[in-house]
Order: C-alpha cells, then structure tokens, then sequence
C-alpha cells in the first residue's frame, strides 16, 4: 500500500513536468499558426526568439529560488507557489493582446517552471526508496513528454479552426494543470527528510509509515528512519549559511560539478532546439505547417513509449550507462542529419527536391528523440539524489540553473543560428554529444540502489554509519552522540 501511495504521490508532483512539455509542444505549433502570425503581425525571427526565449528567461529567477524556498517553507508549499504562478502566467498568454504582453505572460509561466523542474524532482526523492527512486524521480520527464504530445495534437486540432481560437484555446488551457496542482498538493505528505531537518521526528516517522509501510516490515522503517534521522543529525554540524559553503569541502564540490554538467549536456545535446523549433526546421525542408504539426505530434507519442520503457530500465540498469547509450545515439543522429542536409537536400545553396533525403532527415529527428529518452529523464533524477541534505536545495537548485541558463541561449539564438547557418548548427551539438560521452564514462559514479544517505559514500564524505547496513554501529555512534548533546544541555 505504501509502495502505491508513493508512486502516485510522484505521479500527481509530476503534473509539473507536464506543464513544462506543454510549453514546449505549444509554443513551437503556436509560432506557426497562421491566424497567430495575422494578429501578431508576423514576429520577426528576433520576436519570435523573444516570445521563446522569455518562458525560460523566467525560468533562471524560478529555479533559484529553490535555493531557499523549499528548506524555508517546504517541500509542499513551494510546489502549491508554482502552482499559483503558472495560473497567472498562462491566463496572460491566453488573453495576449500583443507581444509584450506575451513575453510578460510566458515570463510569468516560466518562473513557476524553473521552480517546479528544480523542486519535483528533488521531492520524489526524498519520498521513494532506493529501487524506485530512478522512476519516481524521472516521472518529470514522463510528464512532460505527456505534455508535449497533448500539446502537439491540440495545436494540431487547432490549426483547422478558422479564427483567433487557434492560438488561443492552446494557450490559456495551460491554466488547468497549474490549478489541479494547486488545489492537490495538500492531499500529499510532505517530505520526511524535511520534517527530521525541521526537528519533527514523530510527524516525519508518521510519513514515512504511510510511504513506505507494507504492514509487515516494520524493522525495515526502523532502521530507514534511523539512518535518515543519523545523517541528518550530523549534517547539521556543518555550517552551511552562505553560498561560499557550497565550495567549502572537495566532495560537495564534485557534486555541484557532476550536477550541473549533466543539466548542460541535456541542453548541449541539441533537444530544444529540435522542440521549440521542429515546425521551423520542417518548413527549412519544404514542409507544410499542417505536416510538421503532425510528424511532432507523431514524434510527441513515440517519445511516451520510449520514455516508459526507460523509467522501467533505469533502477535496473542504472544512470550511467544509459546516459553513454544516450549521448552516443544523439551524436549519431545529429551529424547524419547534418551530412544528409549538407550534401543531399541543400546543393550549391539551394533547396532541393530529393524526397529520400528529406524523409531520412525526419527519421532522424526520430531517431533522436528516442535515444534523448535516457538523458532526458536522468538529467532530472541524478542532480536531485546526489547532494547530502544540507545543500540539497541549494545544489540543485544550481543545477536546474544550468539547465534554464542554457535553455534561453538556445531559445534566443536557434532561429538565427537555423537562419544562417541551416543544418550545419547540428555539428555544433554532435560535438558536444561526444564530449558528454567522455565525461560519463570517467566522471560520474553509478548512484543504482543506495538511498540518499548511502550515496555518501561515493563521495568519500560519510558521516555516520548507515542504519540499513550497520544498525549495530549506527547505534553505538549515535548513542554516544546523543549522550553527548544531552550532556551539553544538562550543562547550560
């Protein structure tokens, strides 16, 4: 039962990676219908980076405000804040009457989103045990690929509409996920992990019975309890008031390093320029707007498929081979795309008409997808377990930091870049593909099957022995600990 609670506790959370790939869906099939166009006045290609680009510029003050909302207020009440945000922004761009007032209003948006990508993850894992907490985490990129095919097909479905409503509809219904969210969260359980920081023990070992308890293993949540209680308990001798103390240890340093790169290699990988402009490079190609929404939408349900076989593989196979499955396959794909647009569709500086090649250049866009399955979900899932509990927050916080940073270069520079240089921007990515591959295989640890307090031990900084694997020696430590601070009381 309690295994069940928790999945679907994660599910509902991840209603904010639906909101994110729904921007990603609508926005990229909204630029290009034609009644939009009419009443915007057909956006240039700098206006049209701008409505993009500002969904993530307010992403950057959203993501780091996870740095001290979730540890000030909680895990629910930061989520229940993004919610509310994401209603006021959505409504503005359903009702835009211009295109300041559509940047304002995917401003808004997107500072609920940055929020949310930061704070969801970091949520679920908190709430799941080490065999679940790869899928429960990565449940955000499985939203989110929900939210971008819905997106797809309602613009699609929108298209054929004759009048303002085009547009519109697909915007303002943005709305809905933002107020299912709001008025839900209060049915969750708040984090374990930061009632114990709050110094609510009971509340926290109530919570943890109703996530984790089975009716039968309760030896197993005592000892969970205790190594979560232990770890915490110690962490919080350090001294971690300022931003500085994030650079203060080597290990915490290495953290902040894995983190942030792997959230820069997920943008490096050439995904959301491919997102935020698939209907852009199909019109390069010659595709009509009717068409390219399809092939996305198409696009959009494979990328569900795809992203559930990978929440099934990842507590199996682990983090660090799938991201070296993954980067290798987006590299492939991108320079055959490139070499095929080079040689094959653009001769001599003109367009032309080789149909092969051009199916072949959607096949890979295809191709692509899949193998961005693994990075996708993992980008989200392995900053959020890695750092300790006193910088929790703060780490990823910077992390989805990086992610966002590097979302808006691309948003604002893409359609310039595509302008210019066409497909040849793909090697760019490829490139970079290669290095990510590289940094995998030598950098970064398999985190399969250790619990957050476990995971210490990768980076050399264990503080406590861990309950769950030595409750004798946790026992005898804590105790004297204990005795220790009950000792200092007695005294003042």
């Amino acid at each position: 039962m309690g295994r069940g609670y928790t999945g679907a506790t994660a599910v509902f959370l991840a209603i904010g990676g639906f909101l994110f790939g729904y921007d990603s869906g609508i926005i990229s099939s909204t630029i290009v219908q034609p009644y939009f166009e009419a009443y915007m006045g057909t956006p240039s290609s700098s206006q049209t980076g701008g409505i993009v680009s500002s969904f993530t510029g307010g992403a950057i003050p959203g993501a780091l405000s996870v740095a001290w909302l979730p540890d000030k207020l909680g895990r629910r009440m930061t989520v229940f804040i993004g919610a509310c945000i994401s209603v006021f922004g959505c409504a503005l761009q359903g009702g835009a009457r211009n295109i300041p007032m559509m940047i304002a209003g995917r401003f808004i948006a997107g500072i609920s989103v940055g929020l949310l990508s930061a704070v969801v993850p970091m949520y679920c894992s908190e709430i799941a045990t080490s065999q679940d907490r790869g899928k429960l985490s990565g449940l955000l990129q499985w939203m989110l690929s929900w939210g971008f095919l819905v997106a797809q097909w309602l613009g699609y479905g929108c298209f054929k509409v004759n009048s303002d409503f085009q547009w519109r509809f697909p915007l303002a219904f943005q709305v809905v996920p933002g107020l299912v969210i709001a008025a839900g969260i209060w049915f969750l359980q708040e984090s374990p992990r930061w009632l114990i920081e709050q110094d609510r023990h009971e509340e926290a070992r109530v919570v943890l019975t109703k996530l984790h308890g089975n009716g039968s293993n309760a030896e197993f949540l005592d000892l969970e309890f205790r190594e979560i209680r232990d770890t915490i308990v110690a962490e919080k001798t350090l001294q971690v008031d300022s931003w500085a103390a994030l650079f203060s240890k080597p290990s915490w340093r290495k953290r902040l390093l894995l983190g942030c790169g792997l959230q820069a290699f997920g943008q490096l990988s050439g995904i959301n320029v491919i997102n935020y402009y698939g209907n852009i490079i199909y019109k390069l190609l010659g595709i009509g707007t009717g068409t390219s929404l399809m092939i996305v939408g198409i696009s959009g349900a494979l990328s569900i498929c795809y992203c559930t076989a990978g929440l099934y593989l990842l507590d199996k196979v682990g983090r660090v081979k799938p991201l070296i499955f993954s980067a290798v396959g987006m590299a492939l794909a991108l320079v055959v795309n490139a070499v095929l647009s080079q040689y094959y569709v653009v001769k001599s500086g003109e367009q032309t008409s080789d149909g092969n090649a051009l199916r072949a250049m959607v096949a890979m866009n295809l191709v692509f997808s899949f193998f961005f399955t693994f990075t996708g979900i993992i980008t989200w899932v392995y900053p959020a377990e890695v750092f300790p509990m006193e910088i929790r927050a703060r780490g990823n916080s910077i992390s989805t930091l990086t992610n966002w940073c590097l979302n808006l270069l691309f948003a604002q520079t893409a359609p310039i870049a595509l302008a210019n240089i066409g497909f040849k921007f793909f090697y760019f990515f490829f490139a970079f593909n290669i290095v990510a591959t590289v940094c995998y295989i030598f950098l970064y640890p398999e985190t399969k099957g250790k619990t957050l307090e476990q995971i210490d031990e990768l980076f050399g900084d264990q503080l406590v022995p861990h309950a769950l694997e030595d409750p004798d020696g946790a026992a005898a430590v804590m105790s004297e600990k204990f005795s220790h601070v009950a000792h200092a009381e007695t005294e003042v």
